[in-house]
This record gives C-alpha cells, sequence and structure tokens, in this order.
C-alpha cells in the first residue's frame, strides 16, 4: 500500500496535468521536434492553446504554454520542415477539437 501511494504521488500530477509546453530556441534544447502543418488532415495532433495551466489536463492536445523551462512538462523546438519533426500538429480553434489523429505517437507527450 505504501508503495502504490508513492507511485501515486509521483505519478498522478504528471497525468492530470501532463501538457504545459515550453518552446525552446534550439532544437537541442527540446524533447521533441514539431512542426505546424497547414491542414488538420496532415497532423498527428490536434492543438488547443487553453489560457491556464489547470484547463491542459491529460494528453488530448489540450496546450498552455509556460514562461519558463522549468515549468514546464515537456520542451518543444518548432522546425521549419516536415522531414525535421517528431510531430505534426495543427491548432485548431475550439477545445472540442482538439485530440490525437495518430495514436502511435501518443508517447512522445507522455
Amino acid at each position: 500500500m505504501k508503495n502504490f501511494s508513492l507511485f501515486l504521488f509521483m505519478v498522478l500530477p504528471n497525468i492530470l496535468f501532463s501538457q504545459k509546453i515550453f518552446s525552446t530556441e534550439y532544437s537541442s534544447q527540446s524533447d521533441i521536434n514539431v512542426f505546424v502543418v497547414d491542414y488538420e488532415s496532415q497532423s498527428d495532433l490536434k492543438v488547443f492553446k487553453v489560457d491556464y495551466p489547470s484547463q491542459s489536463k491529460g494528453n488530448e492536445g489540450l496546450w498552455h504554454f509556460v514562461e519558463y523551462s522549468s515549468q514546464s512538462d515537456k520542451k518543444i523546438y518548432f522546425v521549419d520542415h516536415k522531414s525535421q519533426s517528431d510531430l505534426n500538429i495543427f491548432f485548431v480553434d475550439y477545445k472540442s477539437q482538439s485530440g490525437w489523429k495518430t495514436n502511435s505517437k501518443r508517447h512522445l507527450l507522455y
């Protein structure tokens, strides 16, 4: 029971608040390279930018961009070419539109 409690204490916050994103200046500073595609059909993940960290629960494309690297769960670098990316995203206008299109890449944001 003690090990389970420790597990919940360490893992649960990352599950609940796992989409705090920091955009780096250099690829070498990032966890993943991201390319923003022109069309939803080209994306692996549809992303909606939320205003507050508390709105970025789970791994469903609800991203809150933070000001400092130390506040983030993932550091990303926006690349100029699709061939350089680990993940292709498309920014959507509504929260309900966010989500994964390519489940095989879901692990990149855990």
